[in-house]
């Protein structure tokens, strides 16, 4: 090829539409029959299934039928149909394996499903665990019982106790502290002992009668007073009549209020109750009087005395 010279064909021969142009006509351009662009161009057209790409054999077509009619099938049900081969079949392709999922394993079950056989082992762990843990559990609680059993054992029990109550102290306190009959005091102004009426603690029975009279008074000398405090001291007495009251004397101070001697629970008459007023004692020995001064009301009966801490009977 030289400078003028573009060879024996220009690129022109090969336009498919050449024969649209004046230039192309000029140089003896068709319109394509069976073909396009000039003559002696390549020819690529071709009826449709003639090339056999890969010289792979032709599959015979299907039976026709006509319109309404059913064609006729190449084999039985479940038989190898001549019409289709798989392309893995056919010869010079590649032969296609299956590939696992990742994570999951080819014999772990029908279809490549779950692991049940996996699933079967962890649910039975689990249950074991579970009857395991119960087991301990209740082994422990055996063993807490025995033991608690033999710790009752070596515990005082209430009459072994190592430690007095508080109850126990309270009623040993009270014994401790003294109490005194009144037939036993000394007696001035007038009083003097009788046992008509019934249900006095007295020894005997025997109370303090003739009280209701100015100048009249009882006299008690309490020993054994461990520590000086505030004590209560209580009377018994019973009335006759109608409601009394007397003027308590501690260590010859007398007290700003009077020993009241009501017939608090409405009792009949010479019933026998108590009544109480708080006093001041020191250690050691004291004296407690109940005097009828004037101003007093001092119609009752006296059986006995005693001195308590200063709480609540």
């Amino acid at each position: 090829m030289t400078s003028g010279n573009n060879g024996a064909s220009t690129p022109e021969d090969d336009d498919p539409f050449g024969y649209l142009y004046a230039d192309g006509q000029a140089n003896g351009a068709q319109p394509p029959s069976g073909g396009y662009g000039y003559p002696n161009s390549v020819n690529r057209v071709r009826a449709v299934g003639q090339r056999q790409y890969g010289q792979q054999p032709q599959a015979p077509t299907a039976p026709t039928a006509a319109y309404g009619q059913v064609p006729q099938q190449q084999g039985a049900y479940g038989q190898p149909n001549a019409h289709y081969a798989a392309p893995e079949t056919l010869p010079g392709s590649a032969p296609t394996t299956q590939q696992p999922m990742p994570g999951h394993s080819s014999g772990g079950g029908r279809g490549g499903g779950p692991n049940t056989k996996g699933l079967l082992i962890g649910a039975i762990a689990v249950v074991a665990a579970v009857v395991i843990g119960i087991s301990v559990a209740m082994l422990g609680g055996d063993d807490d019982k025995k033991n608690t059993g033999n710790e009752a054992a070596t515990t005082p029990s209430a009459s072994q106790s190592s430690e007095p109550s508080p109850s126990a102290s309270a009623s040993d306190a009270a014994a401790d502290l003294p109490q005194a009959d009144v037939k036993t005091m000394r007696l001035e102004g007038g009083p003097t002992t009788a046992s008509d009426v019934k249900g006095a603690k007295s020894d005997g029975g025997v109370y303090v009668q003739g009280f209701n009279q100015v100048g009249a008074s009882v006299t008690w000398t309490v020993n054994g007073i461990e520590k000086a405090g505030v004590y209560r001291v209580y009377v018994r007495y019973g009335l006759p009549a109608e409601d009394a009251n007397a003027t308590v004397t501690v260590n010859g101070k007398p007290s700003s209020r009077p020993l009241n001697m009501k017939n608090f629970g409405g009792l009949p008459a010479n019933q026998w109750q108590e009544t109480w007023a708080q006093v001041s004692l020191t250690k050691g020995t004291n004296t407690i009087q109940l005097s009828c001064q004037q101003g007093n009301q001092c119609n009752a009966l006296l059986d006995q005395f005693r001195v308590t801490e200063n709480v609540d009977q």
